[in-house]
């Protein structure tokens, strides 16, 4: 049986931006992992980061990262792949991050994850064997999608990576930060256009996310109308080769324009 593995920064981050494809690749008989990187509990979070869960009406006595791990057990779920795998790195706020602006500005200089980060997840690549890679551009530009980006750079792999582009910061500006854009760009893009079925079971798995719907879409409503603006299609860029049977898949997105 072949293996994807999706390396989500947040728990959400893999469902918004290729959730319709890790569904097609598990109708279509692959295993398929959700991993996410920044999941730990911090006990007694204060300033910032307690106020990263008390703005969406959890309380200070929620362990709101644990919450967020059930709602990514349902979202893998929802999307009929395996339990998902959960990472005890801490969020951008629990490392000095004390601003909403911090977040998506240049990492800070004693912020020294990256070597760290990389050297996990290459024990977790080498521990899976995947046969295939799903990873964030870092469209947006959070510091926590561009120091997994940092990270995965330093690692040489075989295995091939579809870079998936990050929803929702890829409609909330017409031209939202891209730090690795000169990167990214110079590599092949390849779409996945999905089924009703893979858009529904997308659907779901999004909407198990409940404690981030009010925060980023107004509500399950508004989650829907941006995952219907996205005309069941994903785009990556791929690093690497793909498999004939895994690149059917996949459309080249340049040949088609």
């Amino acid at each position: 049986m072949p293996v994807a593995l999706a390396l989500s920064p947040h728990l959400d981050d893999a469902a918004f931006s290729c959730g319709g494809t890790l569904a097609t690749l598990a109708e279509a008989g692959w295993k398929v992992v959700m991993a996410t990187i920044f999941t730990a509990t911090v006990a007694d979070p204060k300033g910032f980061a307690l106020a990263c869960q008390t703005d969406k009406g959890l309380g200070p006595e929620i362990d709101y990262m644990a919450l967020r791990r059930d709602e990514d057990r349902h979202a893998a779920e929802a999307l009929g792949i395996a339990p998902p795998l959960h990472m005890p790195f801490r969020e951008a706020p629990h490392r000095g991050y004390g601003t909403a602006p911090e977040l998506f500005a240049e990492p800070r200089g004693d912020d020294d994850i990256v070597d760290t980060l990389g050297d996990a997840v290459s024990c977790l690549v080498g521990d899976l064997s995947p046969d295939l890679v799903f990873a964030p551009q870092a469209v947006g530009g959070h510091v926590d999608h561009v120091q997994l980006v940092r990270a995965m750079s330093q690692a040489r792999w075989t295995v091939p990576i579809l870079w998936w582009r990050d929803f929702p910061y890829t409609v909330r500006d017409a031209a939202p930060k891209e730090p690795f854009k000169r990167d990214f760009y110079a590599l092949p893009e390849r779409a996945c256009r999905y089924s009703a079925m893979a858009e529904a079971r997308k659907g779901a798995s999004c909407s198990a996310y409940a404690t981030q719907l009010a925060f980023q879409f107004g509500g399950v409503e508004g989650l829907m109308g941006r995952l219907a603006g996205e005309a069941r299609t994903e785009r990556f860029r791929l690093a690497g080769t793909l498999s004939a049977d895994v690149a059917a898949l996949f459309e080249d997105h340049a040949a088609r324009g």
